[in-house]
C-alpha cells in the first residue's frame, strides 16, 4: 500500500508560513517520519508515564506520541493559543482551508499525531486518519467515530469475535485517551511548552471527556439520518398485520 502524505500550512498575520508534512505507512497508519535526534527529557517513558501504560522503558525508552510531539510543539512554542493564522490542509484527494486560531489549528494536527503514534491505546484512531478530516466539529468526530467502531465490529464478527453494538468500548477508548491527554499535559507543562500547543490538547480532552456521554445520550439524534433503512421494517409489519 502507498503511504499516506498530509502537509499541515500555517499561514500567519505576516505572512510567514510553517509547513510540517507528516508521511503516514500505507499498511501500519503509524507516522513514518524520522524521529527527533536527541529528544528532550520530557519525553521519557517514565516522565508522567500514563497510569495505563503497557510499555516498559527497557524496551521503549520513550514515549511514542510524547516524541513525535517534539517537532510540532519546538515550532510553536512562541506561539499565542490566541493568534489568529490560515491553515491549510493537503491530502491527495483534496485541500482543505480554514481561518481559525492556533490552538484550533494545532488541535486538528495534534489529533492526527496522536492517532498514528503507535502509542497503544490510540490505535482505534487509525482507520479515521486514513479518512482524515481537519477542524471536525463535536457532532462530526461522533458519527465518525461511532461508524469507525461499527465498521470494526463488522468486521471482529466476520473474524468469529464477539461484536460490540452498544458502543460500550467505544467509550472505553475515550476513557483511555482522558489518561493520555492528561499525561501529555503534564510533560508539556513541566517542559515550559508554550500555551498554544497545551491548549490544543485541552481542546482534544474536551472532545474526550464529553464523548462518553454523548454516545450515551446523543447517537439517537442522528436516527433521523437512517429513516429510508427503516421502511423494510414497517413493510414487514404491515405483511404480518
Amino acid at each position: 500500500m502507498n503511504n499516506i502524505e498530509i502537509q499541515y500550512c500555517f499561514r500567519f498575520e505576516d505572512n510567514s508560513c510553517e509547513t510540517i508534512d507528516f508521511n503516514i505507512d500505507g499498511k501500519t497508519l503509524e507516522l513514518a517520519n524520522p524521529l527527533p535526534e536527541n529528544p528532550p527529557a520530557w519525553v521519557n517513558l517514565d516522565f508522567h508515564q500514563c497510569s495505563h501504560c503497557p510499555l516498559n522503558s527497557e524496551k521503549s525508552p520513550h514515549c511514542p506520541l510524547a516524541i513525535r510531539l517534539v517537532d510540532v510543539v519546538k515550532l510553536f512554542d512562541r506561539i499565542s493559543s490566541y493568534q489568529q493564522l490560515s491553515v491549510e490542509v493537503i491530502t491527495e484527494e483534496r485541500h482543505m482551508t480554514q481561518n481559525t486560531t492556533a490552538q484550533r489549528g494545532l488541535s486538528s494536527l495534534m489529533g492526527m499525531i496522536i492517532a498514528t503514534s503507535g502509542c497503544p491505546h490510540t490505535t482505534f484512531f487509525k482507520p479515521m486518519v486514513r479518512f482524515h478530516l481537519p477542524f471536525a466539529t463535536e457532532e462530526e468526530t461522533l458519527f465518525r467515530a461511532s461508524a469507525t467502531y461499527l465498521l470494526a465490529q463488522y468486521f471482529i464478527n466476520k473474524q468469529g469475535g464477539k461484536a460490540d453494538f452498544e458502543l460500550t468500548g467505544l467509550k472505553k477508548v475515550y476513557e483511555n485517551i482522558q489518561i493520555i491527554n492528561t499525561s501529555i499535559a503534564r510533560r508539556l507543562r513541566e517542559a515550559s511548552i508554550s500555551d498554544a500547543s497545551i491548549n490544543a490538547l485541552v481542546l482534544l480532552d474536551l472532545f474526550a471527556v464529553n464523548m462518553p456521554y454523548v454516545i450515551e445520550e446523543s447517537l439517537e439524534e442522528f436516527q433521523y439520518l437512517f429513516e429510508s433503512y427503516f421502511l423494510e421494517i414497517s413493510s414487514a409489519k404491515d405483511t404480518r398485520m
